[in-house]
């Protein structure tokens, strides 16, 4: 399983910026266009009752001010990429995934 920072390195070629935040705290000052992710899961596949296999399951979210952003587009070509919801806040739309990587 590649470390979390390829996954970092990827988010942050495919938005343009650094503006990538794994876990934020609340302190962070945020800026947009942005992608936030988390640690949501890790997959553990067994045989004969031992695990063999590991895989991290991220909730990646994508805010921006732009309703028409190509930035989620490019989230949810990513393969293992799940689209889960949409959501506005604060006059900012949140494209939320789950990405195994």
């Amino acid at each position: 399983m590649p470390p979390r920072t390829d996954f970092q390195d990827l988010l942050e070629a495919i938005l343009g910026s650094g503006e990538v935040y794994f876990q934020p705290p609340s302190s962070v000052q945020i800026r947009y266009p942005c992608i936030v992710y988390k640690l949501n899961n890790i997959d553990t596949g067994y045989a004969d009752n031992k695990p063999y296999s590991h895989e991290k399951q991220y909730m990646v979210t994508v805010i921006d001010k732009n309703p028409d952003s190509i930035i989620p587009d490019e989230i949810g070509m990513l393969p293992k990429s799940v689209f889960n919801r949409h959501f506005t806040s604060d006059n900012l739309h949140h494209y939320v995934y789950t990405v195994y990587f």
